[in-house]
């Protein structure tokens, strides 16, 4: 099948990619100083920037850099192109031209939103007889590309890669190739308004230096006439197979394809099949996982007529699924037909020296290593897509990735419809380029209400996401409870908050999991490595010294651990791996030189609560006597003479033994009852204050008269559950799910265990939470 145009769907194989031959050093423009240096800010323009083959998901051994420097023009006014001139500027491609290290580093508010771009090239006398294809990784945002004077094509999209077949465009010898881009960010120009994410011409707060222009490496690669253009795969478990769509270029009336899956160089399974759907065996697969994230190669030939090979490409694969399914009751995210809780960070992706641009290769895979060596195993990439390099990174390295589509302007959205559209055209183009990673599990369509138009167009684009991708996750809307949101779209396989600090967690329900979206935001300063283009620094709450920040975020991540027990929270995305201008509430500074937590304690306290989830309490119903009167004895070791008394209305704890004086026997004394709001759950009545019942206001336990209302009935139902610490009986609210009875400093209360108050503290929060249902001090 052919699919013209798209952006190629990068595939490459991991034996071919490290034998690639380097492309030729190219002369580097200076680069200027940057706001702050990153270990890899030396290295940058040291021979041809980014020299490493740009789509390590689809190889070919051929194919050449255009990286390096370039001649540049920049206008405040839409002009023509001028061919053989020679342009007045110099800049490093591809890092966009707001960087230090493009060597022009002009400010964020330069009016100047036309560039134009131009170098010669010469195409290798060995590539004679082949189409010559000219790749751009992404260019932000409107692009339009000559060859030797002649328009070979226009793209519009910050995120996506495209391609041109230049072959009719070229001539022997020294060739030009000449790029206008038109990007106006956020400023509405000529009434535009395309996807920026956190890009604005005036960085402040959570906003960021734009990145205008060429970001992402520029490349020749010569193909046959008849050409593989693009390759889907998707892992199918149940048969053992992985499924497999070739895309062509040109004339491939009566060809085949033959797809080998192996393992290193060795064949393990292959098949022959068209350009429909086919499926190659692989027997006895390894499964790919954040613990194990094996790779397999897949080699695929295009064969003509008769069976000779005319095209080959290398790619890779893993053998990994991701659903959702019931656990224990709960609604959960399936990696493998297994729940792992997913916890990550979300990345934003800028840097110091090249901003949207990793300076080098090493710096790019650098942040995904830290997750790694922060005990994480996801990564929320936040409103921002990576390179094609940075995706393969992920998927060698064993990261999940939640990916977003970046947003329209997060201020005063009012998209027309052709503006929405050109929207949901780039979305599609960002899931069609990575539906063959096995790292990429979720997509968020959109984040907090930036660039909602109506929640209808929400709905129905968050499904045309899940239509186009239904092998993944989809997020419709992430942190619909917060800021200019439109509301909760109800639709897609992910019920999605924000809460700063946090944590907090929505309810699963029959069809959507609970994540935290969004939460932490914990800052330091660290002086020498902060920088802020408009003076300031913000953070959700400051900390003093490493030391606090570690204890503040072990805490935190002790009570995600406590909502996911006790009121079904599948993930969490802490804010964030780094610092950013003017934020510094990330694990790491924003040039990477220092790491501000303790990463040991950090580690072990991802670690504890991944694998906390692969042994869940079941918390199924208990059944109670009804009628029958009660007492509810402390668990928590050290406090197991304590019972659950009333006293002046309140609920408390206290040591009860058979020399006790009677009232206080009475007072930890309850008889069971039918719930009030609902029978299936109890209700626990005073023996010696008939009539009043034990219920929580304003989170505080009490004893209360019924006065028939609703509110009352509500209160004072709970649901008995099979205990928070495996054993045991644990008591949920029957109208604030996933909150329980939990006893604190002689007090009890209502409480999820997230934090916050100190009767809210995380700590020993399920024990707490886990009561004894014993024989009545008052029969």
């Amino acid at each position: 099948m052919t699919r013209t145009p798209r952006l190629p769907l990068l595939a490459a194989a991991l034996l071919i990619a490290a034998l690639l031959p380097a492309a030729p050093a190219a002369h580097a423009a200076p680069a200027k100083t940057p706001p702050l240096t990153t270990p890899w800010t030396a290295q940058a323009l040291i021979g041809t920037p980014l020299p490493e083959y740009p789509r390590p998901q689809m190889t070919r051994p051929d194919w050449q850099n255009l990286n390096g420097e370039w001649e540049l023009r920049q206008s405040a006014t839409d002009d023509p192109p001028q061919f053989g001139v020679t342009l007045p500027e110099r800049v490093n491609v591809p890092f966009p031209v707001e960087s230090a290290l493009s060597g022009v580093q002009r400010p964020a508010n330069d009016n100047r939103n036309y560039l134009f771009y131009r170098r010669g090239f010469t195409v290798p006398a060995s590539w004679a007889g082949r189409r010559v294809q000219l790749h751009f990784g992404a260019v932000d945002w409107q692009a339009t590309v000559w060859v030797n004077g002649t328009q070979v094509g226009g793209h519009t999209g910050g995120y996506d890669a495209f391609t041109f077949d230049v072959t009719p465009q070229l001539r022997a010898g020294s060739n030009e190739l000449v790029v206008k881009v038109w990007d106006p960010t956020d400023t509405r120009q000529n009434g535009s308004l395309p996807p920026i994410g956190k890009q604005t011409k005036t960085p402040n707060g959570i906003f960021y230096t734009p990145t205008s222009g060429i970001w992402q490496t520029v490349w020749l690669e010569p193909t046959p006439a008849s050409s593989i253009s693009s390759v889907d795969l998707y892992a199918s478990l149940a048969d053992s197979t992985v499924r497999v769509r070739v895309f062509t270029r040109g004339t491939v009336a009566g060809y085949s394809v033959l797809a080998e899956a192996m393992n290193g160089s060795t064949v393990v399974g292959q098949a022959v099949g068209g350009f429909t759907e086919f499926r190659v065996p692989v027997p006895n697969a390894r499964r790919w996982s954040p613990d194990d994230p094996f790779l397999y190669n897949l080699r695929v030939t295009l064969r003509d007529g008769s069976g000779a090979p005319v095209d080959r490409t290398m790619h890779y694969f893993g053998m990994r699924e991701i659903t959702t399914g019931v656990v224990n009751g709960v609604l959960r995210p399936l990696l493998n037909g297994q729940f792992v809780f997913q916890t990550g960070t979300l990345d934003q992706g800028f840097w110091p020296d090249g901003l949207y641009t990793a300076p080098t290769d090493a710096a790019l895979a650098f942040d995904l290593q830290k997750h790694k060596d922060l005990g994480f195993n996801m990564v929320r990439k936040h409103i921002k897509v990576e390179p094609q390099r940075w995706f393969y990174h992920a998927d060698r390295l064993g990261i999940l990735v939640w990916q977003d589509i970046p947003s329209l302007t997060a201020q005063d959205v009012n998209a027309t419809d052709a503006q929405q559209a050109q929207f949901e055209a780039e979305a599609r183009e960002i899931v069609d380029e990575h539906r063959s990673s096995p790292a990429v599990v979720a997509y968020t369509v959109y984040n907090e209400g930036w660039g909602e138009r109506a929640l209808a167009d929400t709905r129905r684009v968050g499904q045309n996401v899940k239509n186009q991708d239904p092998t993944r996750l989809v997020n419709v809307h992430s942190g619909y409870n917060c800021c200019q949101s439109l509301g909760n779209p109800g639709n897609g396989d992910i019920d999605d908050w924000h809460m700063y600090l946090g944590p907090a967690s929505p309810l699963p329900s029959a069809s959507r999991v609970a994540v935290l979206g969004e939460f932490g935001g914990l800052g330091l300063h660290t002086a020498g490595h902060e920088y802020s283009p408009a003076g300031g620094f913000f953070a959700y709450e400051w900390q003093p010294n490493a030391a606090a920040l570690t204890d503040r975020y072990v805490g935190l991540v002790d009570g995600v651990r406590n909502l996911m027990i006790g009121r079904g929270l599948s993930a969490s995305v802490y804010t964030e791996i780094t610092d950013l201008e003017g934020e510094l509430n990330g694990f790491v500074t924003y040039d990477r030189q220092v790491v501000k937590m303790d990463q040991a304690r950090v580690r072990a306290a991802n670690q504890a609560l991944i694998a906390a989830s692969r042994s869940l309490p079941a918390l199924a119903p208990v059944s109670l006597p009804v009628n029958t009167r009660r007492s509810l004895q402390v668990t928590t070791p050290g406090y197991t003479d304590r019972y659950l008394r009333h006293r002046n209305s309140l609920a408390y704890t206290e040591v009860v033994t058979a020399g006790s004086p009677a009232l206080l026997k009475n007072d930890a004394t309850y008889t069971i009852r039918p719930g009030l709001a609902d029978a299936a759950c109890y209700s626990f009545e005073s023996v010696n204050f008939p009539g009043q019942f034990l219920r929580h206001a304003n989170s505080r336990v009490q004893n209360s008269v019924n006065d028939g209302s609703a509110l009352l009935r509500a209160d004072a139902t709970w649901c008995a559950r099979t205990g928070l610490t495996g054993s045991g009986v644990s008591f949920e609210s029957w109208n604030y799910r996933g909150s329980y009875l939990r006893h604190y400093a002689a007090e009890v209360w209502l409480s999820d265990g997230s934090g916050g108050q100190p009767w809210n503290s995380p700590s020993m929060w399920t024990a707490d939470s886990t009561w004894n249902v014993a024989a009545p001090w008052a029969p």
